[in-house]
């Protein structure tokens, strides 16, 4: 591990300030503590924003979710309201990492956490999203867990955060504090494809700082729910996974909100999915149709041609399961 300094932000103005001047901001240390570990990532400096008011869950006023970004990932998983209004963001939660971790890791860092490609972290191999322009180790070498939507020729790393599937399915929007004040960014558009940049993982500007992620209003009621697949059942990561919102009225889908993790280099939106299921009646063959659209993007690599189906196999069973006509 590289030298650095350490300071501890008393408000949200020390640390905008510490992170205007190059600071690199820490809550959990779930995931940079391992990068430095590994020198993976070597700041000069990190800002411990622990202390910082940003902890609440509240309900908006039309019915939405406001998760503070400190809040730790077991917290939102627990609390009754999450657990109430959006079931998939706390089945999210709860399939993620282990209990210790869980109890650690904030919300703003985990969809803030880097790849988990083995090639990522080793720095002896080549790899765009560390050191731009050195090559993509990945796509000549074992890539049974990287991503089939998303990707280019610069990377193919799969994102890892399950929370983040759920976000993305239910059209969340991240709230960002800087220098230049607060602003909003649709979940969709702040966690970027790799394209021909790769190392810019966030649409954030220098020194932002998240505060908050927030939920939308649904239509009620709303059935949601998560499904992982994994190589074990034990802290580890998705091949495969999918998030589905249903809102169900009259007996015909007036939304559906559908999103996939483990598959791609961002948690990955499935409208062609959702646009089959709207208007329609449940049903097992509705359910089978609507999945087989699932990987129609899909570039398979050499070793991953798997999650092709398995994508499919995925979104198919968690339709059932929330749809209830298994």
């Amino acid at each position: 591990m590289y030298p650095f300094s350490f300071t501890k932000a008393a408000d949200t103005g020390a640390a905008l300030a510490a992170g205007r001047r190059g600071g690199r901001y820490i809550a959990g240390g779930t995931t940079l503590v391992d990068l430095m570990r590994e020198t993976v990532e070597r700041p000069g400096a990190l800002v411990d924003i622990g202390a910082l008011p940003l902890r609440g869950i509240t309900v908006t006023p039309r019915g939405g979710l406001r998760i503070g970004a400190l809040v730790r990932m077991a917290e939102a998983a627990a609390d009754p309201k999450v657990r109430g209004l959006f079931p998939v963001i706390s089945q999210a939660l709860e399939l993620s990492a282990s209990a210790q971790l869980r109890n650690m890791a904030t919300i703003g860092g985990n969809i803030m956490q880097r790849t988990r490609c083995s090639y990522f972290r080793d720095v002896t191999a080549g790899c765009n999203k560390r050191v731009p322009g050195s090559g993509c180790a990945a796509l000549a070498g074992y890539n049974r867990t990287h991503a089939i939507l998303g990707t280019s020729d610069q990377c193919v790393a799969t994102h890892p955060s399950d929370v983040a599937v759920a976000f993305a399915a239910l059209e969340a929007t991240v709230h960002l504090l800087g220098p230049d004040g607060p602003r909003e960014v649709v979940f969709a558009d702040f966690l970027l494809q790799p394209g021909r940049t790769p190392d810019r993982e966030q649409a954030l500007r220098p020194g932002e700082l998240i505060t908050a992620v927030q939920i939308p209003a649904h239509p009620q009621p709303l059935k949601s729910g998560y499904l992982k697949v994994r190589d074990r059942q034990s802290y580890e990561f998705a091949l495969t996974s999918a998030a589905v919102a249903l809102h169900v009225r009259g007996g015909v889908i007036g939304l559906a909100r559908v999103a996939a993790g483990g598959v791609g280099t961002v948690p990955w939106r499935l409208p062609a999915v959702e646009q089959v299921l709207l208007g329609q009646r449940p049903s097992p063959e509705l359910w089978t149709r609507a999945a087989a659209r699932a990987a129609d993007e899909a570039r398979p690599l050499t070793h991953n041609g798997f999650k092709v189906d398995l994508l499919t196999r995925t979104v198919e069973r968690q339709l059932r399961i929330v749809g209830g006509t298994p």
